[in-house]
């Protein structure tokens, strides 16, 4: 089946990341603070007596939800021992994913490398592997970054990339504009992460969408995932390479976390290997942030110890607060989802039409939502963007929850 290629703007690929940027560089200035529960929640939950079972707080567990209708969340969902503790929302129902999608690449790379003809060899170079870009190439330095430095975020390599925009800010800072040895520089940099999808492919000879439908969608009992739910964010301007995105069900995302949960394995056979899962989520790397974004393995993000949550948690993030939380120590998975589509709608214009600055339209956005004559509107209510302290709020409730 043909993949969708999309190709976005420039501008909202770079509106998205300046979001990104906002959020999670700058902690908002105060601007996310909890609202009244608002929506009314029709929520699944086991009884108290198996609640307490699995190691959840009934009553603090109601506090997680109550915190939940205040936001704009569309799907969550906690799953405990393969058991559904509480849930809301259409878990069927696709969101897209956004950066989540690069924790879906490092599932394919733990399926895929090897020294073989047709796989991926980890410790072969940019230069071994022909890989260089469009405008500004690759200096001689660049192309000794290997797979495993990409995967790492550590190849450090400031080149314009696809989907990324406003992230150049803090790259530039971490990065500089001179050469750096590979291996030597953490930065979340999506040159790293689409350069790596020009590799995936080159090097097997599959499609990403196709490639993750056969190896993990179809193993692991994926229900509503489908080649059609990869597309292709493009900017032939700045980099030949391209990024993979994904759009992806609550209860699919579970599937996925759990194959981590589980060690790469689905009943009785070994999806991936258990020495990926380890080497992705505890070979990391110290990101300089503090609380969820602590540290970051293999296109995965790792929560500091100030969070609460257990050692050896590992988290997948996306932009309007997609996140998969895999937490082996309480052998659970937590999915949460907020379509983003309404919040961009009103923040392009803001910005093309409006002349508005990234960081000046998001908080009209946010205060809009504050104001007593916009606060019920179906947009503030159903619609509005996640802020950073709140989510950071859910996370910190869900720990208190567990007992």
């Amino acid at each position: 089946m043909r993949l969708n290629a999309v190709v976005w703007v420039s501008g909202l690929v770079t509106i998205a990341v300046i979001v990104f940027t906002y959020l999670i560089m700058t902690g908002e200035r105060g601007l996310s603070k909890s609202s009244a529960p608002m929506r009314v929640l029709d929520i699944t939950r086991l009884s108290d007596e198996r609640v307490q079972r699995l190691g959840w707080s009934p009553d603090k567990l109601t506090t997680v939800f109550d915190h939940v209708a205040t936001l704009s969340t569309d799907s969550f969902v906690i799953v405990t021992n393969n058991e559904v503790v509480g849930a809301f929302g259409d878990l069927s129902k696709p969101y897209a994913t956004h950066s989540m999608r690069k924790s879906f690449l490092s599932a394919l790379f733990g399926q895929h490398f090897g020294k073989e003809q047709g796989r991926i060899n980890l410790d072969a170079t940019l230069q071994e592997l022909e890989i260089d870009d469009t405008q500004s190439p690759l200096t001689p330095l660049q192309k000794k970054a290997t797979v495993l430095n990409l995967l790492r975020s550590v190849s450090g390599i400031n080149h314009p990339a696809a989907a990324s925009g406003g992230l150049q800010a803090d790259i530039n800072k971490r990065l500089g504009h001179s050469e750096n040895k590979p291996g030597t520089v953490w930065a979340y940099n999506n040159w790293d992460y689409n350069a790596l999808t020009t590799i995936f492919e080159d090097s097997t000879g599959l499609g990403i969408a196709t490639a993750f439908k056969e190896g993990i969608a179809k193993p692991t009992g994926m229900k509503d995932f489908d080649v059609s739910a990869v597309s292709y964010v493009v900017d032939t301007d700045i980099s030949m390479h391209k990024a993979a995105a994904f759009r992806m069900s609550a209860r699919d995302l579970v599937k996925f976390g759990r194959l981590f949960l589980n060690n790469g394995r689905v009943n009785d056979r070994q999806i991936l290997p258990a020495s990926w899962v380890d080497r992705a989520t505890k070979e990391y790397t110290v990101t300089g942030m503090s609380g969820l974004r602590w540290a970051h393995g293999y296109l995965w993000w790792i929560p500091g110890p100030d969070t609460g949550l257990p050692e050896g948690s590992f988290w997948a993030w996306g932009l309007g607060n997609q996140a998969l939380f895999v937490v082996p120590a309480w052998d659970t998975v937590i999915v949460h989802q907020s379509d983003s589509t309404e919040f961009l709608k009103r923040f392009l214009p803001m910005i093309e039409a409006g002349g508005h600055e990234g960081e000046k339209a998001l908080e009209r956005l946010i205060l809009s939502c504050r104001d007593s004559d916009n606060r019920k509107s179906e947009y503030c209510i159903e619609h509005r963007f996640i802020t950073r302290r709140e989510f950071n709020t859910l996370i910190s409730l869900i720990v208190q929850a567990h007992t």
